[in-house]
């Protein structure tokens, strides 16, 4: 009795109880998933991983070729310099930049500082009307075409420092700062009128060149700096105008001329419209 009492009750329960736990098992196992579904999800895992992996970093390119337009036109750039938002940082580029880079069309700020660039033509910012300042110093420019930054309505700011220059070409009519300290600048290569229009021109930074006259200061410049020259005299309208007694330029603040041969205090009159004298040699 207790034998069939085992057999007929106790047996199906282990085999029922023992399904349940191969049914269970079955899951974690790889073959128990239907074969198209898993090999469906380890390859979209692995292609995810790898695009992932594949992926460039915020400046990065390939080699391929570039479309002309959109921002693929302006990753070049980009490789060697950084680029953020509207400013392009291209300092101490290896290797050697010799000319100005292609710039992305929405250019406002311009540091290319301590390269080898030689030459600035009117090629190089063309089209690039959004420049707002441009940081040259420290390169090996000679020479600059006439017009290379008469298209930049809003550029405010140019800064020429430590380079080769020995004139000077069109500037733009609105700049309120202009920097060609450290170069090679003589009076023959600054034209008369070259600041005569800039009417918002306030710092004006002029020294360690081989000007031999102070060229023409419109009234708008606060800062003067003509320092370390060969400026050997001034005269009444080097500052004020000989015309008009009555003139004044209260702006200019700050003028240095230390470093000139010219001995200023053989010439007070030429003086009597600043608010304060220049700093420079008066014996």
């Amino acid at each position: 009795m207790k034998a069939l009492l085992f057999t007929c009750v106790l047996v199906p329960w282990l085999v029922a109880a023992s399904a349940r736990r191969s049914d269970q098992d079955s899951q974690l196992i790889p073959g128990s998933v239907p074969g198209r579904e898993l090999n469906g999800y380890f390859t979209d895992h692995l292609k995810s991983r790898r695009a992932r992996r594949a992926l460039p970093l915020a400046d990065e390119l390939d080699d391929g070729p570039i479309n002309q337009g959109g921002v693929a036109a302006d990753l070049p750039t980009c490789l060697l310099c950084v680029c953020l938002t509207r400013s392009v940082y291209c300092e101490e580029v290896s290797p050697d930049m010799t000319s100005v880079p292609t710039l992305p069309k929405e250019t406002a700020y311009l540091y290319a500082r301590f390269n080898k660039i030689k030459k600035i033509s009117t090629k190089d910012f063309e089209g690039i009307v959004t420049l707002k300042r441009i940081d040259l110093t420290g390169n090996m420019i000679s020479e600059i075409e006439d017009g290379a930054f008469s298209k930049l309505t809003l550029l405010v700011e140019l800064t020429l420092a430590e380079n080769k220059l020995v004139k000077l070409p069109m500037l733009p009519a609105k700049l309120k700062s202009f920097n060609a300290n450290y170069n090679l600048l003589q009076t023959k290569g600054v034209k008369a009128n070259t600041f005569k229009k800039m009417t918002k021109l306030a710092n004006l930074y002029l020294a360690d060149n081989q000007l031999e006259a102070v060229p023409h200061i419109p009234d708008s410049v606060r800062i003067l700096h003509l320092q370390n020259n060969n400026i050997t005299e001034v005269n009444v309208n080097t500052f004020c105008r000989a015309n008009d007694t009555y003139y004044l330029r209260p702006s200019l603040s700050d003028v240095r001329m230390d470093g000139n041969p010219v001995v200023l205090s053989k010439y007070p009159d030429s003086f009597t419209c600043l608010k304060v004298l220049p700093v420079g040699r008066y014996r």
